[in-house]
């Protein structure tokens, strides 16, 4: 069930960090505001509504997708928790900063740190869901 299970979350987490994620959110989220909270903070409720549409579309129609309630809230809970975190960017900067990776930085690597922290969230998500 576990590749399934991470196939949903994943497809919750590109809707709502592509064709669902605003504007102002992808300009603001990490602004050290409380402007910039409230545009994280939306982006990362998108990503635990997409994902728990996902989850629940998975359930109904597809005969090995069988979760628990209250698993799948706390994994909702920390896909948005960690979506948030991972958002603020400086996280991302300072792992790469950290680990040899300024120069990769500079030229356009954060974004794809950025996606791998996510997408290893989803994996522990899923990896509890299927547990």
């Amino acid at each position: 069930m576990f590749p399934t299970l991470f196939v949903l979350l994943y497809l919750g987490h590109l809707l709502a960090d592509y064709p669902l994620q605003t504007d102002h959110q992808a300009a603001h989220k990490a602004d050290q505001c409380a402007a910039g909270w409230a545009a994280n903070l939306a982006h990362a409720a998108t990503h635990i509504a997409t994902c728990a549409a996902a989850l629940t579309l998975g359930a109904l129609v597809l005969d090995d997708v069988t979760v628990s309630l209250p698993i799948a809230v706390a994994a909702l809970l920390w896909i948005g928790a960690t979506h948030a975190f991972i958002d603020r960017r400086w996280p991302v900067q300072w792992w790469m900063n950290h680990t040899g990776q300024a120069s990769w930085a500079a030229n356009g690597g954060a974004a794809h740190v950025d996606q791998t922290a996510h997408i290893l969230a989803l994996v522990l998500a899923a990896l509890a869901l299927a547990a």
